[in-house]
């Protein structure tokens, strides 16, 4: 292991955080050795956070198996407008918890070969990853004795990637689910220990969806940990079938435009699917019949849904209508979408009753792309 006084090693172990001092007489206390099997976490954000609390919450249990040797999460970064660095959900979390500071992992890499011999020095039995956002090299899966396993928040071999959830939700799916599987070198191709299906409405939102499977993936991983403790969950694991694997690619800024040419239906479930990051937005026109001008505004889409009524109709001027507390806008083959909450750039966000009143008896027409 390297030197405290090593900066980089400081970064990466949160040695820059207090952690807690012993008398000498507490020094000379002698413990037994635990029996308990190492477990440990791997995962960064605010829905890691909260497998991290039930993982934590379970090993303090007087009759539980494991206990929560390490975690592993992403380094500190900027985040929020001020650009602070603070450490992932998950470090704050486990900090919160008086997780020992110096079992707290932040590589940039998992690959690095100063936190691979940290992590072989805590002889890890198990590890666990939720949401972690690194890639782990075949160096790394060796080492755990019991392999490492991964809530999913997909039923695997459906949606495998980085998005499983916002890109399920984008193709508009009535059926969802958490899977646990072992974790290979292939990108989520592991075999399957367990899973949970879940029935989903057409209006929830991705982050409420996330915290939804990840709050039951760890229901599943608690009740199947003594299968996989005792080697009997990797001989009942299925393999799963690569005929049947979709992808669930990284979303980008760039797809977060709406077009109004495509079907309500569309429309709607990507307003759901990138609720939180990186949002929708529409460009719409602002007209002053009065003064005879008029502007281009860029209006992010908050909350939506498709519009049953049967006076959808095509209209050439692509004028947008205010009916019953909705902005209503007419989208491809006669549908149209309601929109129900909207922001304006650096503004809050207001119901759609709330923007109309702030035109002023100016129109609304929407732009195509």
């Amino acid at each position: 292991m390297q030197h405290l006084s090593s900066p980089s090693l400081m970064l990466r172990r949160f040695y820059c955080f207090a952690t807690p001092s012993f008398s000498s007489s507490a020094a000379a206390t002698i413990t037994p050795p635990s029996t308990k099997k190492k477990l440990v976490f791997l995962g960064s954000p605010s829905v890691s956070a909260s497998v991290l609390e039930t993982l934590l919450d379970a090993s303090s249990a007087s009759d539980s198996l494991f206990e929560v040797a390490g975690i592993v999460t992403q380094p500190p970064s900027g985040r929020d407008r001020g650009r602070k660095v603070m450490p992932s959900p998950v470090a704050q979390h486990a900090l919160d918890r008086g997780f020992p500071a110096d079992l707290i992992f932040t590589p940039v890499k998992a690959s690095e070969e100063a936190f691979l011999s940290d992590f072989t020095a805590l002889e890890p039995q198990l590890c666990i990853t939720a949401a972690y956002g690194n890639i782990l090299p075949t160096k790394f899966l060796k080492i755990p004795s019991l392999g490492t396993v991964n809530i999913h928040p997909s039923l695997l071999p459906l949606y495998r990637g980085a998005a499983p959830v916002q890109r399920a939700l984008q193709d508009g799916v009535k059926e969802t689910g958490v899977s646990l599987a072992f974790t290979v070198r292939a990108l989520d191709a592991g075999p399957i220990i367990a899973c949970e299906k879940m029935e989903i409405d057409d209006h929830i939102k991705a982050p409420e969806l996330l915290d939804l499977l990840f709050a039951k993936g760890s229901k599943l991983l608690l009740q199947e940990l003594p299968s996989i403790f005792d080697g009997s969950a990797s001989t009942k694991a299925e393999a799963q079938d690569d005929s049947k694997a979709t992808l669930a690619p990284k979303i980008s800024q760039e797809e977060s435009w709406l077009s109004f040419d495509q079907e309500a239906s569309v429309l709607h479930s990507k307003v759901r699917a990138f609720a939180g990051w990186p949002g929708t937005r529409a460009r719409i026109l602002v007209v002053d019949e009065k003064s005879d001008k008029s502007s281009e505004l860029e209006l992010k889409v908050i909350t939506s849904r498709v519009y049953h009524g049967n006076d959808v109709q095509s209209s050439e001027d692509d004028e947008v209508t205010f009916r019953k507390g909705s902005l209503i806008i007419q989208c491809g083959k006669n549908t149209a979408l309601e929109i129900l909450e909207v922001q304006l750039p650096g503004k809050k966000v207001v119901n759609a009753a709330a923007f109309w009143n702030g035109l002023r008896g100016r129109k609304l027409k929407k732009l195509r792309l």
